[in-house]
């Protein structure tokens, strides 16, 4: 049996990992500026996550949901207090895909309606109603456009509002940052119009955090910044370090009821202790603080280097604009200074690093990434 080639890939396999750094099988060293797409957030390997998996494994892995699991209590406890929502709710399950998913489904029997508003630019996931509030038709079958969603473009309220007031909407679904768009932020003035429209015209409002969230941006999420609180937030790709788990933080306006929502391996011992050993590290080592400075340091510094077209994000989400003679920058720095980027639309490099990366190891990028836009 062969893979299902879907993918396309660098001839490189990491074989190990530590903090900031992977080798691959030739024993290659390389800086990781990416993060596996934004999921590393606390270093690869670090000691504590290691311990919190391998104690867990020796006691119990797995059972389903149909018995207590007190981890996921301490998990919800911990992540409430962290992040700022204390008096939400948390559902888990095991991906970014998954948790938007959930999301749009708890909005539509919150309001028993079916359509969503989304956003130009936007993705939130590959499955059916995640890719149908991603706008990208060539990642869409026939049967995900099946759903009822309207784009309008990212900080256009008048737009929100045009559609907002047939009443006909469940949701409006966004970004803290949007990511494969190339790093494009919703205004902070505009997030706090859109939470008032969406409590006018009585449309949940979901928030995908899921990549710029979980200290991403120099807060627990980026919506952060704009100071207002969303009905619902997405989590998963830093959540777990690297371990497959996501959740839906849910406001206390929302009833459970039982069986509404589900999954076979969503909170499992194992997934819970490596979310929480992610959460013990982001507070024992201050990492939302250390994406702040250094994520500032970055912006700060790539700022300087003449030949970037422009820079855009916070913290440690960070899009490089590059300008058409650099395409090749990104294989490059990879091939020639050995450092990982991520990529995304428009020749954009996007910077996703762990969390804990150290500002001489982000000096080292700048050092790279200026020897190489010179050459």
């Amino acid at each position: 049996m062969n893979l299902f080639d879907v993918y396309t890939l660098w001839d490189i396999e990491p074989v190990s990992a530590k903090g900031c750094k992977v080798w691959d099988k030739n024993g290659v060293e390389y800086l990781d500026l990416y993060g596996g797409h934004a999921v590393i957030s606390i270093g690869h390997l670090h000691s504590h996550y290691i311990d919190k998996i391998t104690k867990q494994i020796h006691n119990i892995g797995f059972y389903s949901n149909s018995v207590f699991n007190s981890l996921q209590t301490e998990l919800a406890d911990k992540l409430g207090g962290q992040s700022g929502y204390p008096d939400y709710s948390l559902f888990l399950c095991n991906s970014g895909a998954e948790a938007n998913e959930n999301a749009l489904k708890l909005a539509s029997f919150h309001t028993e309606k079916d359509k969503v508003l989304a956003f130009s630019g936007s993705f939130h996931g590959r499955t059916s109603g995640a890719v149908a509030v991603t706008n990208n038709p060539a990642i869409q079958s026939p049967f995900n456009a099946q759903h009822k969603v309207t784009f309008v473009p990212l900080n256009d309220i008048v737009a929100v509002e045009n559609e907002l007031k047939s009443g006909s909407y469940a949701a409006v679904i966004v970004e803290g940052i949007q990511g494969v768009a190339g790093i494009f932020e919703p205004e902070s003035e505009f997030l706090k119009q859109l939470e008032s429209l969406c409590k006018r015209y009585n449309a949940v409002l979901i928030l995908d955090e899921i990549q710029s969230g979980y200290g991403r941006t120099g807060k627990f999420f980026a919506h952060q910044h704009a100071d207002i609180r969303p009905d619902l937030i997405t989590v998963a790709k830093g959540m777990g370090n690297g371990f497959p788990i996501g959740g839906v933080l849910i406001s206390p306006a929302f009833e459970a009821k039982k069986g509404m929502l589900g999954t076979t391996f969503g909170g499992s011992h194992l997934a819970c202790a490596a979310a929480i050993a992610v959460l013990d590290v982001m507070k024992a080592e201050s990492l939302v603080e250390n994406a702040a400075a250094v994520g500032g340091y970055l912006i700060d510094e790539l700022s300087k280097i003449n030949g970037i077209a422009e820079i855009r994000g916070r913290g440690l989400m960070i899009g490089v604009q590059l300008k058409p003679e650099q395409a090749d920058l990104r294989n490059k720095l990879l091939f020639e200074e050995h450092i990982f980027t991520g990529g995304a639309k428009n020749n954009v490099m996007r910077l996703l690093p762990p969390l804990s990366i150290s500002k001489t190891e982000a000096t080292i990028f700048l050092q790279s990434l200026k020897k190489r836009i010179n050459l």
